[in-house]
């Protein structure tokens, strides 16, 4: 009995024993007085079992058919297994069908003995950080290394932006790691498609912010550390960045990677698709039925977006200041580019150049904020690295360098002609270093000095 229907028996006792009125006793029960004068005829016909509602442990007119339900059973273990209870839902009635609920689902899985696909973990106690007003205002920036192609094929790093207001996925972009090519064009789809945002939000990465100690002497001098490649790109965007200390701190995109790692990996099997190439083409349908679904509107109507630059692909590249060779050239670990001449074929030697490297791979010589060479893509596939460490070069001699000099021991001996001739006036002549057991070379022992006895004999 529940414990609604539990009161019932004592009170219909006492109501035919005579000590209570049927009004007394339906008004105790909220009942009208007719009702409870057929609960009493129900208990002298067939006792406290009378009191019973008459539907129970009857089937309800609207449960599933064996049909169906082993129809569900057998596309949960086979099609759609891996599939959580939510997503399943989704697809039993978008591809099946069967309009059924979640719970109706999550109580067929459980009877079935199907373990779920992630165990749910009591809540902790958080404080969450009120979502921004405006679209556009905060963009949280991250990657997520994950096995999205399925367990047999190699791990890939997904790269997004998620705007904070609304919960909407800005963009997405598939790497082999994180980078700063990576992170490069996730900027440029992002400012493409929706504009400039007031500020993003990421992680401490190397791309994004410098976490070493060293301060050159112009870093010293100006008062703080130069940023790094990514950083000089958002700063002359005129775009903030914010760096978290923890993955908390930017709970909102994590929970997306927890989602997607469940949703995306799915949708991506179901399809058969298994390259980058196909999951690039297949990423904006995705977006769009992702924010149809979870994306809350914003507290303000109107957002806070930017119109980006007409020049927008000569802001994202990296910067590299040089000095021009005698030949006009400028020169990168691993590539060059000829500078032509100036008007009256003046020559640009020895003048202090910027050089930028493009995302597509093209180069570009600015002198005097003034395009004075080009270079083309190349034909291969370009990926877009710092040629160069923003900390510069280390000061040799310090602690930890490994670039000290070596001891006398380890320099190579100089190697002297066989008939050593005079040397010409104005040059160094040969030196020949002695051995290592020369007595020159050896440490100075006290105990080694003769006696006043052997002084004198000598």
């Amino acid at each position: 009995m529940s414990s609604k229907e539990a009161r019932r028996p004592g009170l219909v006792q006492a109501a035919l024993a005579g000590k209570v009125t049927n009004r007394e006793a339906a008004q105790a029960l909220k009942l009208s007085v007719r009702q409870f004068r057929r609960l009493k005829a129900a208990y002298r016909r067939a006792g406290v079992g009378g009191l019973l509602h008459g539907n129970r442990k009857r089937p309800a007119h609207n449960r599933l058919s064996d049909a169906d339900r082993q129809r569900i059973l057998d596309l949960m273990n086979g099609r759609f297994a891996g599939l959580n209870d939510s997503h399943l839902t989704e697809k039993l009635r978008e591809l099946e069908e069967l309009d059924l609920c979640r719970e109706t689902v999550r109580r067929l899985r459980q009877a079935a003995g199907i373990a779920p696909t992630r165990r749910r973990r009591a809540p902790q106690h958080r404080s969450r950080r009120l979502r921004e007003a405006r679209e556009g205002a905060l963009v949280l920036v991250d990657a997520s290394d994950h096995r999205w192609f399925g367990e047999a094929a190699p791990r890939a790093s997904l790269l997004g932006a998620l705007d904070d207001a609304t919960g909407r996925i800005l963009a997405l972009h598939f790497r082999p790691h994180e980078d700063l090519h990576g992170y490069t064009e996730l900027l440029r789809r992002l400012l493409t498609t929706h504009g400039l945002p007031c500020n993003l939000y990421g992680d401490r990465l190397g791309v994004f912010v410098r976490n070493d100690k060293h301060w050159t002497l112009e870093e010293e001098l100006a008062g703080q550390q130069s940023p790094t490649q990514f950083g000089q790109m958002l700063a002359e965007l005129a775009l903030g960045f914010i760096a978290a200390h923890s993955p908390q701190a930017k709970g909102r995109i994590e929970r997306l990677w927890e989602t997607l790692q469940d949703r995306l990996v799915q949708e991506l099997r179901l399809r058969g698709i298994t390259t980058v190439e196909a999951a690039e083409a297949y990423l904006p349908e995705f977006i769009a039925d992702f924010n149809r679904r979870f994306a809350c509107p914003a507290r303000e109507t109107h957002g806070a977006w930017r119109r980006p630059p007409r020049n927008l692909d000569h802001l994202l590249a990296c910067r590299y200041h040089r000095t021009v060779a005698r030949d006009n050239t400028v020169t990168l670990p691993g590539r060059w580019i000829q500078v032509p001449p100036g008007p009256q074929r003046r020559s640009f030697h020895g003048r202090h150049v910027e050089v930028r490297e493009l995302l597509d791979g093209r180069l570009r010589v600015l002198y005097q904020d003034r395009l004075i060479a080009e270079q083309p893509a190349p034909s291969e596939a370009f990926i877009l690295v710092p040629r160069e460490s923003a900390r510069g070069a280390r000061r040799p001699g310090r602690k930890g360098d490994a670039r000290k000099r070596p001891r006398i021991e380890d320099r190579p001996a100089v190697r002297l002609p066989s008939h050593p001739t005079k040397a010409a006036r104005g040059h160094l002549t040969p030196i020949r270093r002695p051995k290592a057991t020369h007595p020159w070379r050896r440490a100075f022992d006290p105990n080694l000095l003769p006696t006043k006895a052997e002084a004198g004999r000598t």
